[in-house]
């Protein structure tokens, strides 16, 4: 989550970046895991799915 928020801009942040930023490696297993992940934030409401495979985080309310 914390590698959507300093990723992300207005127009979010594409699966294969988000395996770049933990040091894994590019290649279509890792990728596709982090989608997987991804798509759950979304399910929970943690994140949102601008485009096909393109993720921003949601501004989380102060409590």
């Amino acid at each position: 989550m914390s590698v959507l928020e300093s990723e992300a801009g207005r127009e979010g942040t594409r699966c294969r970046q988000l395996a770049v930023a933990p040091a894994l490696e590019t290649i279509p297993a890792k990728v596709e895991g982090l989608r997987s992940k991804a798509k759950r934030l979304v399910e929970r409401g943690w994140a949102l799915q601008v485009r096909p495979g393109v993720f921003v985080a949601l501004a989380v309310p102060a409590v």
